[in-house]
Parts: structure tokens; C-alpha cells; sequence
């Protein structure tokens, strides 16, 4: 009897200026996978990776980390090959990492974390996945993605970089309103609900989400980030900025 194992799944470069980003693509690709029943996603992180001039880039320089549960990941993999030659913009450079999670050395968490600082070569890029065991391919235009897809990989593997755009099958975007923190708890799989400084909040305390949750991998943790809210009788807390949880996510 196969068991589910579970991988990484690392996508950059998958847009031009006309089309929807990786992250779409990362979410989109998600619920195929779950379709299909190729395996279990369980989410999407969003990374950010180096601004600089002499590095082509379409909007942010962001990649997505897909993190997935499967029993055939070559049959997986071929999907994410077949959907992304298929579906990704015209002009694009796209990238595909795939790796099991446990086996994902601390150079690639390395490469990740200069990605986010650094110009990188796509010839280092494949030097270092060959080095470790690392299924990587680059499709469409120069492939420049590589580079950005073995680092969302080693990012998401780091378990202290960028913020969750997917979990366990729901979309983010659709959490709105006010929820008690039992509520979230569950609705999905946030793993803490702390303020700034990573204190709890009392369960059953109420919680405004204004705009679209923005958990982020913080301490190998899915961790949403709320502020207090005074004089208010519906709800005690709020989620935290879109600029503060950029800052620490970024």
C-alpha cells in the first residue's frame, strides 16, 4: 500500500504585463492538483526575491512555494510540467523545483536566502539542484525562472520566509468578516493567532478581517498576525497592516 509523502513544488516567471501573476497560477494549479486527485495541497507561500535593474522580472519578483502531499510524485510532476508549458503567458520564463521535503539540504535553504539579496546565474541554479538530487527544468523564453523556482523551494523549506496565499484547499481571499479565534482555528490550519509580539489571544476573543488574511511562515509556523482594536463592541482585534506583515514577510 503507497503512502503519501510529502514535497515542495517551487514556480517563478509564469506571467507577462498582461497576464495574472504566479500567484494566481500557484492557486490555480493547486486546485487542479486537487481535482485530479494527484495529491493533497496543503498551501501556497508567496516569496520575494531581489529587486534589482539587471534582473528581468514582470511586476514583484515574487515565486510561489507549493507544499503538497502525493504517493506518485512523477505522475504529479508531469502534470505541473504539462500545466505550466500550457497555461503560462506568452513571453514568460518559467521555472519548475520539485523536491521532497525532507530531503531538501541546507545549501538550497542558502541558495533561497540569496536569492533574496543577490544576482544569480541560471548555471549555478542547476549546479546546485544536480548537487542536491533536485528535479529542476526551466521552459519558454531564456528560463531564467529556475533561479526563482529552486528558490521559493529552499525559502519554503527555511520555515521563516514569505506569507500564505493558499491553505488546505481554501482560498485566502474568501475569509471576511468576524470571526471568534476558535472559529479560525476551525476553519483552516493557522497553526497560531498571535499578536506582534507572539503572544496569544484569548480564544474566544473576535477578530475583524477586513481585507484578505495574510498568515505568515514564521518559526516553521502558519502564523496570523493581529493588533488590538479599542472601543470597539463587535470584535477585539484586527489583522494586522498590509505594510506591517510585508515588512516581516518580505
Amino acid at each position: 500500500m503507497s503512502t503519501l509523502q510529502k514535497y515542495l513544488i517551487g514556480i517563478d516567471d509564469t506571467d507577462n504585463k498582461d497576464s495574472r501573476g504566479t500567484g494566481f497560477r500557484a492557486r490555480h494549479l493547486c486546485s487542479l492538483i486537487d481535482e485530479e486527485e494527484l495529491g493533497k495541497t496543503l498551501s501556497v507561500t508567496r516569496h520575494q526575491l531581489f529587486f534589482h535593474p539587471d534582473i528581468p522580472y514582470t511586476s514583484q519578483n515574487s515565486s510561489a512555494g507549493i507544499e503538497v502531499e502525493t504517493d506518485d510524485i512523477e505522475e504529479l510532476k508531469a502534470f505541473c510540467k504539462a500545466y505550466l508549458i500550457c497555461e503560462c503567458a506568452d513571453g514568460s520564463d518559467v521555472g519548475l523545483c520539485v523536491a521532497h521535503f525532507d530531503k531538501i539540504p541546507d545549501q538550497i535553504i542558502e541558495w533561497g536566502k540569496r536569492a533574496k539579496k543577490e544576482i544569480l546565474t541560471k548555471e549555478e541554479a542547476y549546479e546546485k539542484a544536480k548537487d542536491a538530487g533536485i528535479y529542476l527544468e526551466g521552459f519558454l523564453g531564456t528560463l531564467d525562472g529556475i533561479i526563482g523556482s529552486l528558490a521559493a523551494v529552499g525559502l519554503r523549506k527555511s520555515g521563516d520566509d514569505g506569507r500564505f496565499i493558499w491553505l488546505s484547499g481554501k482560498e485566502l481571499r474568501d475569509f471576511s468578516g468576524i470571526y471568534s479565534a476558535r472559529e479560525l482555528f476551525e476553519l483552516s490550519i493557522f497553526d497560531e493567532i498571535v499578536t506582534k509580539d507572539k503572544l496569544s489571544i484569548n480564544i474566544d476573543e473576535k477578530i475583524n478581517i477586513s481585507e484578505w488574511i495574510r498568515p505568515v511562515l514564521s518559526e516553521a509556523k502558519i502564523s496570523v498576525i493581529v493588533e488590538p482594536v479599542k472601543n470597539n463592541k463587535d470584535y477585539e482585534w484586527q489583522i494586522a497592516a498590509k505594510e506591517y506583515i510585508k515588512s516581516i514577510s518580505d
